[in-house]
């Protein structure tokens, strides 16, 4: 059986937000860059991993504290690295998420930046619940107990 490699390239994984959160349902989100964003990020430097989503007045979602450094060869026209960005989002997706933190008191984490098949960036979006730190060490035991149980089946047989 051979795994099938995804078609696109990640740039930045927030491999923290599933230790943190309990992931609801995800959305995939266009991001508006600019040139030199772009170009740093092909050359895979960023950061999602201290960033969140929010709604703001005019109904936009809007894409904070994500870090993609400054272009070296961007000269007088480089951006700000931890600038606002604004995501692509349906209404309906926009509204959504919305809700969720509004009512439900969630947060909206960003889980990976990446460029897709067509060579957009994209930024995968999930609905999240912030975990406890009896949660944690739930999860922890549960992934301890799964690599011992692998362990003693892979040596029994």
């Amino acid at each position: 059986m051979t795994k099938d490699k995804p078609t696109y390239k990640i740039v930045a994984d927030n491999r923290r937000a599933r230790f943190d959160y309990e992931i609801g349902e995800t959305f995939e989100a266009g991001i508006a860059l600019t040139g030199t964003e772009v170009k740093s990020l092909r050359a895979g430097k960023a950061n999602v991993a201290d960033s969140y989503a929010a709604a703001d007045r005019s109904g936009e979602m809007i894409l904070y504290n994500a870090n993609i450094p400054e272009y070296t060869q961007g000269n007088r026209f480089n951006h700000e690295p931890k600038r606002p960005r604004k995501l692509l989002l349906h209404r309906r997706e926009i509204a959504r998420l919305a809700r969720g933190v509004e009512r439900e008191g969630m947060t909206i984490v960003p889980l990976r930046m990446y460029f897709n098949e067509k060579g957009r960036a994209k930024v995968a979006l999930a609905l999240a619940r912030g975990k406890k730190l009896h949660d944690k060490r739930e999860t922890e035991k549960q992934r301890d107990w799964g690599r011992e149980k692998a362990r003693l089946l892979r040596d029994r047989g």
